[in-house]
């Protein structure tokens, strides 16, 4: 710990030197990291099982396949992500180049969260190194295996100049939000992430919170019941419910959830046979903190389905509550487990007005084909995105910003939107020493006058829809005065 302010120093002194700034040095870092994944997929499939006891199937879905195709496209984009932009310009810039330069932050910390230990850590490191930073990673302590694999393999493939891992617990973490970083990118519970928040205030270090929240899912009776109720147990029961953007929460009416109900018993045997503890494609709960926390939701609810538990395999069923109101205290905080509330609601509207009652989500599913009430819910509601017909599938679509909305996050990242994260905005006007140029601009220059005035006026002013691409209209709109400039800047050029 006494060592994280060199570390940071560092990494400073490195970025300071502009070796991150070059493009192929960085294509030979995700190159590198790509060749990690792929020589030690099966060390980090093992990690994952010691530390979730992660099916294998999942953790190569939801972890490692999905970090491969993650940065695979980005190394295949990164030349063209890296080229300053050209915006549109207006008539008054007709002459001008305008870019906007794609520049890394610096050092930057990415902190990662123990549910997906990998995924959510290292998608955002590579989206980093993409943009040129160097890069501190501190990996989560609460998935202790997965943390040291990370901890011992990064060095062996990447730039130790340039990135690096540190370890620890919250003391650690503390300590280490005392640096002065130029980026601090945080997953994990709302509760820390305004710890770090705080943190980033201090030196006015901008960030990326990804942090979580109560994310609703609505079902109506228009909507194929047989396969909602397949969709939502297994957004919601994978990781053992241990995901952000799991349905935190079913709103229907209670027609349809009687529906849901028997399609939930059926297929939740079907998955699991007829005791889910002897499956072994459940997860567990990562600790026995969590674990605690979970239960006390149950106890004393009504149990439709599951409610089972066992604290030495730290096994809590998937389990299905009804009867439930906003009062009780599954709705209080995000569940983060395998325990799916039912409340009832008799319409759309119904469900927004308890919807925006509540800290906007993450995310929010809705079941139905009715697109009247689709849209409204859409168009009324604040979350940090939408998933219409099935659940999570919006977080594996490269061209979706990921992220959340207030108490759910601030920010967004996957695909392009990672690397833009990690880059500042740097605009650039570019002008010349082009005596025409210079012409039309005397005009804002001293002695001030009506008829100066009236021609910056006609100049500056918006023309909607006008782009550089319409130049030549834009000229003969002012053709008057734009013909008698030229003339008058020839014949000073031949005097």
């Amino acid at each position: 710990m006494s060592n994280f302010a060199d570390i940071v120093q560092q990494l400073h002194t490195t970025f300071g030197s502009g070796r991150t700034r070059d493009v192929a040095f960085r294509e030979k870092q995700l190159q590198n990291l790509l060749r990690m994944y792929e020589e030690n997929h099966a060390e980090m499939a093992r990690a994952l099982a010691a530390d979730l006891r992660k099916h294998k199937q999942e953790a190569y879905l939801m972890e490692i396949e999905f970090l491969m195709n993650d940065l695979r496209s980005t190394i295949f984009k990164l030349r063209d992500w890296v080229k300053p932009d050209r915006p549109e310009k207006t008539m008054v810039n007709m002459m001008d180049g305008v870019f906007i330069y794609k520049d890394p932050y610096g050092v930057v910390l990415v902190m990662g969260a123990w549910n997906y230990p990998l995924q959510v850590t290292l998608v955002p490191v590579a989206a980093a190194i993409a943009a040129g930073n160097c890069v501190l990673i501190k990996p989560s302590e609460v998935a202790p295996a997965t943390s040291r694999f990370i901890a011992e393999t990064i060095p062996k493939y990447l730039d130790q100049d340039c990135y690096r891992v540190v370890e620890g617990g919250v003391k650690e973490t503390s300590e280490l939000l005392k640096q002065k970083f130029d980026y601090i990118f945080y997953t994990g519970s709302g509760r820390v992430g305004r710890i770090v928040h705080q943190a980033c205030n201090e030196n006015l270090t901008p960030c990326t919170l990804e942090l979580g929240g109560k994310s609703p899912c609505y079902i109506d009776s228009t909507a194929d019941i047989a396969i909602a109720t397949k969709r939502i147990l297994w957004g919601k029961f994978i990781n053992a419910g241990q995901t952000c953007i799991a349905p935190d929460y079913v709103l229907c009416s209670k027609s349809v959830q009687k529906q849901f109900l028997e399609e939930a018993r059926s297929v939740l045997k079907e998955w699991y046979g007829e005791n889910a503890k002897d499956s072994p494609d459940l997860c567990r709960i990562i600790n026995q903190q969590h674990f605690q926390r979970l239960s006390s939701m149950i106890k004393g609810a009504n149990v439709a389905i599951g409610g089972d538990m066992d604290a030495s395999e730290k096994y809590i069923a998937p389990t299905v509550l009804i009867d439930v109101k906003a009062c009780d205290p599954v709705m209080q905080d995000e569940i983060f487990g395998p325990i799916l509330p039912i409340l009832t609601v008799e319409s759309p509207q119904e469900a927004i007005n308890f919807i925006n009652a509540r800290d906007k989500p993450l995310a929010m599913y809705i079941f139905s084909k009715n697109e009247a009430a689709r849209d409204a819910l859409i168009a009324n509601t604040s979350c940090g995105g939408i998933c219409v017909n099935d659940t999570l599938g919006h977080f594996a679509v490269e061209s979706l910003p990921f992220g959340g909305v207030g108490p759910s996050g601030m920010g967004a990242y996957h695909g392009k939107y990672g690397f833009d994260s990690f880059t500042h905005k740097k605009s650039c006007l570019m002008k010349d020493f082009n005596a025409l140029g210079e012409k039309l601009a005397s005009s804002r220059y001293p002695p001030y006058s009506d008829s100066k005035l009236s021609f910056l006026s006609t100049l500056l002013k918006k023309r909607q829809g006008f782009s550089i691409r319409f130049l030549p209209y834009a000229l003969m709109f002012g053709v008057g005065v734009a013909s008698a400039l030229i003339v008058q800047c020839i014949t000073e050029r031949r005097n």
